[in-house]
């Protein structure tokens, strides 16, 4: 470790390696180090035994639960959409070798004592539990409205000014419920707050 660098960067998290690689990418010659035994900073994936000592120092994993490749736990999920500028900025870096990208099978709520899938196609949509047969039909409405909705074309905006408009006002107009709002704002645009 006697050698020269450019640059030392300290943590493995996304912000750190973005710029880890951007660095490198214009020739600095990087030490990139982290202090834990993992990649990933707040935003890791852990193993059982990582888990536990992160969490529950001086114990170990319970010997029932397995091995500890069985488990890549997550600390914060992470989605991130795949034509945004985020994953152009991934690709360059070469984070991505870092990295591994799913699809998502599938999104879940937990809504009246029970989980339920988000409907992903108008079939799920149909026999989903989530809405009663009138509210399915607004909340169609309200889909099909965001669907032919053109920003240069006032006809499709059907009186909704997006620059004055809160999305609550927008919900009222389709006269979508209050759990139905919290489902297409939490669990399908992924806000975390109203």
């Amino acid at each position: 470790m006697d050698e020269v660098y450019d640059v030392i960067v300290l943590g493995t998290g996304l912000t750190e390696c973005i710029l880890s690689g951007l660095l490198s990418r214009e020739g600095k010659k990087v030490l990139h180090m982290d202090r834990n035994d993992y990649y990933g900073g707040e935003s890791a994936s852990l193993n059982l035994t990582q888990l536990y000592r992160k969490f529950r120092p001086g114990q170990e994993p319970p010997a029932e639960l397995g091995r500890d490749r069985d488990y890549n736990l997550d600390l914060i999920p992470k989605f991130i959409i795949a034509s945004g500028e985020l994953t152009k900025i991934l690709v360059h870096t070469d984070v991505t070798r870092y990295m591994e990208f799913k699809q998502i099978a599938g999104s879940y709520v937990f809504r009246e004592g029970k989980i339920s899938k988000v409907p992903s196609t108008e079939m799920e949509a149909v026999k989903s539990p989530l809405m009663g047969l009138f509210e399915k039909r607004r909340a169609k409405n309200f889909f099909s409205f965001l669907q032919t909705w053109k920003d240069d074309d006032p006809a499709t905006h059907q009186g909704v000014n997006l620059d004055k408009d809160s999305m609550k006002t927008v919900y009222d107009k389709f006269g979508l419920e209050s759990g139905t709002q919290d489902f297409i704002g939490h669990a399908m645009a992924l806000y975390l707050d109203d």
